[in-house]
């Protein structure tokens, strides 16, 4: 693939638009994206696959990491993710940071293709399924993060994030105002030239991974 552009006159491209996210998208570099992202995706998934031993230590990279990169304050408001399908397990970190004073959210799908709300959580709290069977809390509040952790596949130079596909933390950060100071974290191995970013992509703020790289834009 040698690299589709954002467009900018949908006359010249020659193709009808699509309306996507209030943005207008040629269909055929919509598609092209989609399947690069998904080849992607799958490649790196796969390369988190780690022995339990060497997960370990690098998850307590990440965490070392994470808190350089994260000043916890009374009261501040972070928003971090219960861990599912091979993403960094940080509730170490999490009860950590709860414990420092912070007060920790996670994301919930209430309604798909919609914005994530964000449910206080504490350590020991009252979990339920919730969507994809994630765990999420049962009583919480909702709440506005100060900061969003959110866990990455791969990421590109510009530091704009390879997800699940789904879109969530992109359509959260582009509706939160005063929005969020987003750190993406992941796995070593998962930097890319460029994830070809369409126009309703949100870049992070910073990166953290596992093998202590840090990035900030």
């Amino acid at each position: 693939m040698t690299g589709p552009k954002l467009f900018g006159n949908d006359a010249a491209s020659g193709s009808a638009s699509l309306l996507f996210e209030g943005h207008r998208v040629d269909p055929n570099m919509a598609l092209e994206v989609a399947r690069f992202r998904r080849a992607e995706r799958s490649r790196l998934v796969a390369a988190r696959a780690l022995p339990p031993e060497a997960r370990e230590r690098a998850i307590a990279t990440l965490i070392s990491g994470l808190s350089d990169v994260v000043t916890v304050t009374s009261g501040i408001k972070i928003a971090a993710y219960w861990p599912s399908q091979g993403e960094p397990d940080l509730r170490a970190w999490m009860a950590m940071t709860h414990y420092a004073g912070a007060h920790i959210l996670l994301p919930v799908v209430e309604e798909r293709a919609a914005p994530l709300l964000f449910r206080t959580w504490a350590p020991g709290c009252r979990m339920v399924r919730g969507f994809r069977n994630v765990l999420v809390p049962a009583d919480g509040r909702n709440d506005i993060p100060d900061i969003v952790v959110a866990p990455l596949i791969g990421v590109d130079r510009a530091l704009f994030r390879l997800g699940n596909g789904g879109g969530y933390y992109d359509r959260t950060l582009a509706r939160l105002n005063p929005r969020p100071r987003a750190i993406g974290v992941g796995f070593a191995g998962c930097i890319l030239p460029t994830i070809h970013p369409m126009p309703w992509d949100v870049p992070m703020d910073a990166v953290v991974l596992s093998d202590g790289t840090k990035m900030v834009r």
